[in-house]
């Protein structure tokens, strides 16, 4: 994960805001109303901050976007670096990697979500569908590997099973609701039930 940088200290004569705080503000800003609609007179007058306030934290609506995306980004990357993620069976690896998955999108659900509807628009946002799809092509990799060892089914293309099985994980932005009654530990695991179950082999 990519932290943003230390809040800074409140100013006197208007609201303190630190640089998170903004960019939450950004983020469910530009989910309302498209990022393209969105202008920096609109986020300004949401935060009740002139634009010369706003550009103290940042220089631009470009660069908002930037860091609200790499929340999202960061935290599927860094799945793919953690040690269950890297080790043992692939079949292993990647029930490991659905899971976390599904725990960075419930932690950075606006951050997921503002990702989930980029598309490609801006330089930002091409940079953004990039490192998307190298994550996907990551997990392909791992998909790959559980069909060769045999711990999931191999008639459904890795590619093609990739985009169902993260078309699932991403839907769960469409309703999830962190205080509905079932917690992301329990969402994780029934999206492997139901993801996986479909996957893997039958044996005798």
């Amino acid at each position: 994960m990519t932290d943003l940088p230390a809040p800074v200290a409140a100013r006197r004569g208007r609201p303190g805001y630190d640089q998170r705080q903004i960019l939450e503000v950004a983020v469910t800003t530009f989910i309302e109303h498209g990022y393209d609609a969105t202008s920096v007179a609109l986020l300004a007058e949401r935060l009740g901050l002139s634009k010369s306030a706003m550009y103290h934290h940042f220089t631009s609506k470009e660069q908002l976007l930037s860091s609200a995306l790499d929340q999202a980004l960061g935290g599927l990357e860094g799945v793919l670096l953690e040690p269950d993620a890297v080790s043992g069976t692939p079949g292993d690896r990647l029930g490991y990697v659905l899971d976390r998955a599904v725990q960075v999108l419930v932690d950075r659900l606006p951050y997921v979500t503002l990702l989930l509807r980029v598309r490609g628009n801006s330089e930002v946002e091409r940079s953004a569908l990039a490192r998307r799809r190298a994550f996907d092509e990551k997990v392909t990799e791992i998909v790959s590997a559980a069909q060769l060892e045999g711990s999931v089914r191999a008639d459904v293309e890795a590619s093609l099973a990739t985009r169902l099985l993260f078309g699932m994980v991403n839907s769960i932005v469409e309703w999830y609701r962190p205080a509905g009654a079932e917690d992301p530990a329990q969402l994780a695991r029934d999206v492997l039930t139901v993801a996986l179950d479909g996957l893997r082999t039958r044996r005798s």
